[in-house]
């Protein structure tokens, strides 16, 4: 087995490596004066089971030129299997056609990865299951949901928590947390009346006197995750803390969060924390190498991946 490790969160590749106690391979990964990406794989993996750990975070397209050109560098380098571990994927909230003429991002970077020559797929809480079929290889989606309730759990009267989706998209993800945690649900209904008129939050269920703690994927701007607590809290919630897989946290979502009233926001390191977020007194950053590390042996030993969240 190889490890190879792109730019974009090079300390989460670093501990992937000391949970596998195997090292980092040598590779060059750095830009010309024009900001063309060069890729220099350094040492011999003819042969070898090869592991590409690269997000596609911010900046979203140079660290994704990076994937593509370390897969064709270890394509044409004549290693034998190359997966794409992808702790965040991204272009995944552009997974359908919103309106007339727009993209479908999510599968021409399925495309692209699949062409540059990956032969597997390892991520992490897609955004949407179904992005799965728009690889034509084979795609582990891996979830952060037993990470999660661990931390829930070493931090919360059990007996007294709700969970709450923040959306009604993300039902089904808060439903499978609260069933670990044997919690009740409840769902916050935002909808906008008028054009040019506030969103009005509805609580669907009962959270008077709970500690409330909302689940999502991803958090962006943080906006809706602020104005659910605030809605909660408005609906009897006797607290509300957090807990989100990916940390984009783009613009002022880290001022935002601090400035609200969540108790607390705790993202895990798919995506490298920015001095701001480290920062922040109510930020916390879960570690989710064991879980990436654990996923990336079972695929070498052709085991099964799926087990680890049975």
């Amino acid at each position: 087995m190889k490890l190879v490790a792109g730019n974009s969160n090079r300390t989460l590749a670093e501990e992937i490596a000391d949970y596998l106690k195997v090292p980092l391979a040598k590779c060059l990964v750095r830009r010309f004066a024009d900001q063309e990406v060069f890729v220099e794989i350094q040492e011999n993996v003819r042969g070898e089971d090869v592991f590409a750990i690269q997000s596609t975070s911010y900046p979203a397209n140079d660290h994704l030129m990076e994937l593509l050109i370390i897969i064709d560098a270890l394509r044409r380098a004549s290693a034998r299997r190359i997966t794409a571990v992808l702790p965040y994927f991204g272009y995944a909230r552009q997974d359908r056609k919103p309106g007339p003429r727009t993209p479908i991002s999510a599968k021409l970077v399925a495309n692209l990865i699949t062409r540059a020559g990956a032969d597997r797929v390892l991520t992490l809480d897609l955004h949407a299951g179904q992005i799965q079929g728009f690889f034509d290889i084979p795609t582990d989606n891996l979830y952060s949901a037993p990470v999660i309730t661990r931390d829930i759990k070493e931090h919360n009267n059990i007996s007294n928590v709700a969970v709450v989706s923040p959306d009604v998209g993300g039902v089904v993800r808060a439903r499978a947390l609260a069933k670990r945690i044997d919690a009740p649900l409840a769902i916050v209904d935002k909808r906008r009346e008028r054009p040019g008129e506030s969103e009005v939050m509805n609580i669907i269920g009962d959270v008077s006197g709970r500690d409330c703690i909302l689940f999502d994927d991803i958090i962006d701007s943080g906006g809706t995750l602020c104005n659910a607590a605030e809605a909660l809290l408005e609906a009897g919630a006797a607290s509300v803390r957090a807990y989100t897989t990916h940390g984009v946290l783009s613009g002022g979502a880290v001022a935002r969060i601090t400035a609200s009233r969540l108790r607390e926001l705790v993202i895990t390191d798919s995506i490298k924390p920015t001095a701001a977020v480290r920062a922040a007194p109510n930020i916390r950053v879960l570690p989710i190498a064991h879980l990436l590390g654990e996923a990336i042996a079972r695929t070498a030993a052709e085991e099964s991946v799926s087990s680890l969240f049975d």
